[in-house]
């Protein structure tokens, strides 16, 4: 077994906002907190930026004209932040870490069985604080890879596999038998395609360019439609009809479409009935689960009266269903490079990462561009 030595720093992002409506986020230097019993110290390979990751580390700043700052050994960058400010006050001047999950080997670790077993194994941790070199991590944070596993491979173990995973058992709990998902060519999406492909599910994917269309389909997907076509309206119905689905998951958020898949959803579910003033009895279910739009959602209200619309999170998902969770774990683990694999556009060190030209790719969440953030590369 390899010896277990705490390493004593570890450099780090940190996000700070401050009173004056200035976002800085800075490279800077820590020390490694010491594994307690049921703990270990991973270093760290990789690390995504995912949407949600967004959210902290550059939150409503402008990054249109985030400027360089710091100095070379602790490079920063800034960016004002032009409206919600108030909404932030409780995080002014509060240097706090980024990166909800990550991949890498256990160098470290605390005296229990569970924690010496993990020590040398590539494990995908789940972390908030994962944009650094080392990070002191619980057990059950981390789900251990398979020998020979590139720790680059378990860099997105969590938000995406479990959350897709997520949506096929919501579907199922709830009593659907297909479903709709908005951001079909994402990573998360692709995702999804493939675990429904091999699970039998029937899904509609949904995506804004011809190419994601193309893209998908040879991947192996039967159904999907694209929102930027005049034919979207026909197109989103005939797939409808043909799957069944009912249940929606959206990671858009602001904008008309999930409104507009409830309609039509409610014109397939009515084909062949008399008129009701109420709608079918259909349950027409959507929940928002992103926010890449991060304004209004309209509901244009053409979809009857038996309809749902809620918020959709990871967490309280995994907390619902206790000790199952642990079967969608392992089965990440014997996937995680197959069914559960990620692509990224960019690669990026923690000095790349605060790079100004670099934040506003990265902040654009284009599919295809995703960012990577290498620690110790």
């Amino acid at each position: 077994m390899p010896d277990s030595v705490t390493p004593s720093t570890t450099r780090e992002l940190r996000s700070t906002v401050t009173e004056d409506g200035t976002l800085t986020v800075d490279v800077r230097t820590a020390e490694v907190v010491a594994p307690g019993p049921d703990q270990v110290v991973v270093e760290i390979h990789a690390s995504p930026i995912n949407p949600s990751d967004l959210g902290l580390l550059v939150g409503p700043a402008d990054v249109a004209q985030a400027t360089a700052g710091g100095s070379p050994d602790s490079p920063s960058f800034s960016a004002p932040i032009a409206e919600g400010l108030g909404m932030l006050a409780a995080r002014f001047g509060q240097p706090l870490p980024i990166g909800n999950e990550g991949g890498g080997v256990v160098v470290a670790a605390g005296s229990s069985e569970a924690a010496q077993a993990l020590l040398g194994k590539t494990v995908g941790f789940v972390s908030g604080d994962a944009y650094a070199e080392f990070r002191t991590v619980h057990v059950a944070s981390c789900i251990v890879m398979p020998d020979g596993t590139d720790p680059v491979d378990a860099a997105a173990p969590f938000v995406n596999p479990l959350t897709a995973l997520g949506m096929v058992e919501t579907m199922r709990m709830e009593g659907h038998t297909a479903l709709v998902h908005t951001v079909g060519a994402s990573n998360l999406g692709q995702m999804l395609q493939r675990i429904c492909l091999a699970d039998g599910v029937d899904l509609v994917n949904i995506v804004r360019k011809p190419e994601h269309v193309a893209m998908l389909k040879e991947q192996g997907a039967t159904h999907v439609v694209d929102s930027s076509a005049e034919s979207f309206g026909d197109d989103l119905t005939d797939a409808l009809r043909a799957t069944g689905a009912t249940i929606v998951f959206d990671a858009i958020g602001g904008g008309d479409l999930v409104g507009k898949i409830l309609g039509r959803i409610e014109k397939v579910a009515s084909e062949g009935n008399s008129y009701n003033r109420y709608g079918s009895d259909t349950l027409k279910q959507a929940y928002i689960y992103g926010g890449l739009d991060r304004g209004p959602t309209v509901l244009n209200r053409n979809f009857g009266l038996t309809w749902s619309v809620a918020g959709w999170l990871l967490t309280p998902f995994l907390a619902k269903i206790g000790a199952d969770a642990q079967r969608l774990r392992q089965r990440v683990a014997d996937e995680i490079t197959t069914t559960f694999a990620s692509s990224y556009g960019m690669r990026l060190t923690l000095a790349e990462a605060v790079d100004p030209a670099n934040v506003q790719r990265y902040a654009k969440m284009a599919t295809g561009d995703k960012a990577l953030i290498t620690p110790n590369a």
